[in-house]
C-alpha cells in the first residue's frame, strides 16, 4: 500500500500521478463475470456496430472504477475516498488485438474542504479522447 498522504502536504494544484491502465478483451470478460454485466456491446463487434458503437467498449463502471483506484492509490486508503462522481462522455473503444485500449487517468486537488477533506478533479482518456466528464473525488484525509 502506497503511504498515507497527509491533508498538511496538499495544496490547491497537488497533481496526483497519473495511472496508465490497459483494457483488453479479457478484462472486459473478466468484468462482465465479475459484474454480471453481459450486455453483447461488451463483447461482440458485430452487434456493437451495428447499434452505432466504432466497436466493442468497454464498461463504464469499469472505466470509471480505474479512475476511482488512481485516486485510492493516491490517498494510500480506499476508505479516503467519501464521493466520486463521474459522467461518461465517450466510450473507450477495446479493440480485439491483444493489446486493447490505453486507460490514462491524471488528477489534480482542486478545491480544500473542511474536516481535512480535498475534491480532486480528474482527467479520464482513452486514445487522447476524453472518456469521462465531470470526474470528482472526494478524499478524506
Amino acid at each position: 500500500m502506497a503511504a498515507v498522504v497527509r491533508r498538511a502536504d496538499v495544496e490547491v494544484g497537488t497533481e496526483l500521478p497519473a495511472q496508465t491502465s490497459q483494457v483488453t478483451r479479457a478484462d472486459l470478460v473478466r468484468y462482465a463475470g465479475a459484474s454480471g454485466d453481459f450486455n453483447v456491446i461488451h463483447w461482440n463487434e458485430r452487434v456493437a456496430t451495428e447499434v452505432g458503437l466504432p466497436g466493442v467498449i468497454a464498461h463504464g463502471m469499469l472505466t470509471a472504477g480505474l479512475a476511482a483506484r488512481a485516486v485510492t492509490a493516491w490517498a494510500g486508503d480506499p476508505g479516503a475516498l467519501v464521493e466520486y462522481s463521474v459522467r461518461f462522455s465517450r466510450p473507450v473503444v477495446v479493440p480485439d488485438d491483444g493489446v486493447g485500449a490505453e486507460v490514462v487517468v491524471a488528477g489534480r486537488v482542486a478545491a480544500l474542504l473542511d474536516d481535512d477533506r480535498v475534491r480532486v478533479d480528474l482527467t479520464v482518456t482513452s486514445g487522447g479522447e476524453k472518456v469521462l466528464s465531470l470526474a470528482r473525488a472526494v478524499v478524506q484525509l
